[in-house]
Formats: structure tokens, sequence, C-alpha cells
């Protein structure tokens, strides 16, 4: 049985704030399986959580000093909360779990503490039907576990309250930053060729304009419409990112004096850009579900794809003018 410690070292350190801007982050996990944390005795409690390291680590360092079970479950290294939606932090992975490592052999009583956004993913009364545990679904936040332990395992209102707060969002735009910048690696160069040519020749500096109308696209979507979320309009991820790609481009064009078919594509193609990078933030938001994403996905996506080709449509009739 491997006995972990709660302290983080600076390893663990330098590995979560690699996965979170995007480096290895597929790749960040442990083992799934038992582990004691402390000096464990066969009645001590159980906590489940996912192999994701960065969920893994904050709930041993929030249990400092206690003596307790973690039962990690193979989630291929995907939070808690996106592991619950796909199904693999579920009832089955659970069951299997449980049955791998014989924890019926190592603690006498039969309760498991689940995170509460593990409940989507879990039917509390299938697990006790096959294993015989039964299931207490805790809190939102790792801080919270060590009060409701102490608490005789009562999730208050506040446990249940779940914030998506400036500095929570703020922590999530690197990886979603470098996700963009990855696929420039295909989009600057064809976009600065083509903006270059000019009356049937090259002008490399034609292409300098083009590249920053791109570049602050992409800071709007990923770090300026998420920072700004709440206070965007409506409720639609795509449209928010709409609204910030509208003003980046006005202020692109007033600061460069675009007009007629250059202004009308650079407000096409940014908007429709920007609104695809704020509706892909979704995937770091607890705030949507699968359901409304994909709805979402079959009104905005349409509209994106008409906006990027009357965009590049303006595009090209100005440069053949």
């Amino acid at each position: 049985m491997p006995v972990i410690s709660p302290a983080l070292e600076l390893s663990d350190r330098v590995g979560a704030w690699k996965a979170r801007w995007g480096i290895g982050r597929m790749s960040y996990l442990v083992p799934a399986g038992v582990y004691a944390l402390g000096s464990p005795t066969p009645d001590d409690p159980v906590l489940v959580t996912a192999n994701y390291k960065m969920c893994y680590d904050l709930v041993r360092r929030e249990l400092a000093g206690r003596n307790v079970w973690l039962l990690i479950l193979e989630t291929h290294g995907i939070n808690v909360w996106c592991a619950a939606g796909m199904g693999t932090f579920g009832t089955e992975e659970l069951a299997t779990r449980l049955e791998i490592t014989r924890l019926a052999t190592v603690v006498r009583h039969r309760t498991l503490i689940l995170p509460l956004l593990g409940a989507p993913g879990v039917s509390a009364h299938e697990v006790l039907a096959r294993t015989g545990f039964s299931v207490a679904f805790a809190a939102i936040e790792a801080r919270d576990i060590p009060r409701y332990l102490d608490g005789g395992m009562r999730t208050t209102a506040a446990m249940r309250e779940l914030t998506f707060t400036f500095r929570e969002r703020l922590v999530l735009v690197p990886v979603e930053l470098v996700t963009a910048l990855k696929g420039s690696v295909w989009i600057a160069p064809p976009l600065a060729l083509a903006a270059s040519w000019r009356e049937g020749h090259f002008s490399p500096a034609a292409a300098l304009p083009a590249l920053l109308a791109y570049t602050g696209a992409i800071a709007a979507g990923t770090i300026a419409a998420p920072l700004a979320l709440p206070w965007l309009p409506t409720r639609s991820f795509a449209v928010k990112g709409a609204v910030a790609g509208v003003l980046w481009s006005l202020l692109f064009l007033a600061a460069t004096g675009w007009r007629g078919l250059p202004a009308a594509a650079t407000v096409l193609l940014v908007t429709a850009f920007t609104s695809f990078l704020t509706l892909n933030f979704t995937g770091s938001t607890p705030y949507t579900s699968p359901s409304g994403v994909k709805r979402e996905m079959r009104l905005s996506l349409p509209l994106m794809t008409g906006g990027l080709a009357a965009g590049i449509g303006c595009w090209i009739a100005a440069a053949l003018r």
C-alpha cells in the first residue's frame, strides 16, 4: 500500500505550473489505486478523487495532519468535474476500482466520500447495490474537506456554492492561450502571405497590420473575454466572444484608419475567430453542461463559418481592386 505525504514538493508545483500552461497536460496524472495518507487504520475515512495530479495534490495538501485513505480513480488525467461529465469518474469505474484494489479488505466501514462535482457521474444506489459501499458527496472545494470531516460529514450550503471568480478564471487563461497559439503555427504564415499581396506583388510590411489584428483577436478571445465574462452580455459564450471581437475590431480600425472592404473583412474575421475562441472556453468553466454546449455549437458554428466566409470574400475583393 503506497504511503504518501501531504507536503507538496517543488516538482509538484512546477508540474502544476506546466499543466496550467498546457505543457504535458494530458500526461499529468498518478496511477489509480489506494493510497495511505499518514497512518490510517481500517476505521479511517476513504476519500475518492480523480487521477489528474492537480486534483490529487489539492486533496492530499488539504488533509495534512490527518490519517485517511485515498481511492484514486482512473480518469486518464481528467479532472473530477470533466471526468464526471465524460463518464470516466463514474459508477462503473468506481465499482471496478473497488474490486481491483480490494478496498473491502482494507477498511472495516463501508462509506466512500466523493467530491460534489463528481455527483453527475456516480449513481450512489447502484454503487451500494454492486459493492456494498455507500456514497457520501462532500464539498465542491478540496479546502472544505477538513470542515466536512470535522462537522460530522455534513455538507453546508457554503460547501455547495460554486464560484467562478476573476482569479479562478485567470488561472484558466494560460492553457487556452497556449492552445490558440499552437494553432497559430498553421494560421499565421498563410495569413501573413495573403496580407502581404498588394497590387500584383508582395509587400512584407503590409502583413504586419493583419498579424496585429490576428494577435489581438487571440488575446480578446482567450484573455479579455474570459476575464470579463460576467460583464459581457447574454449567457452565450459565442455572443460574449463576438462582442469582445467587435470591440477589438473597432479599436484596431480606429488605430489603423482602415475603411471600406478591408474594414469589413477585419470585423467579420476577427469577430468570428474571437467568438470561436471564447466558445472553446466553455471547457474550462463550471457553468456549462454538455447538452448546453452542443446546443450552442449547433446555433453558433454556422454563423461563425458564414462570418469567416464573408470576411475572406471581402478580403479577396479588396486585394483584387
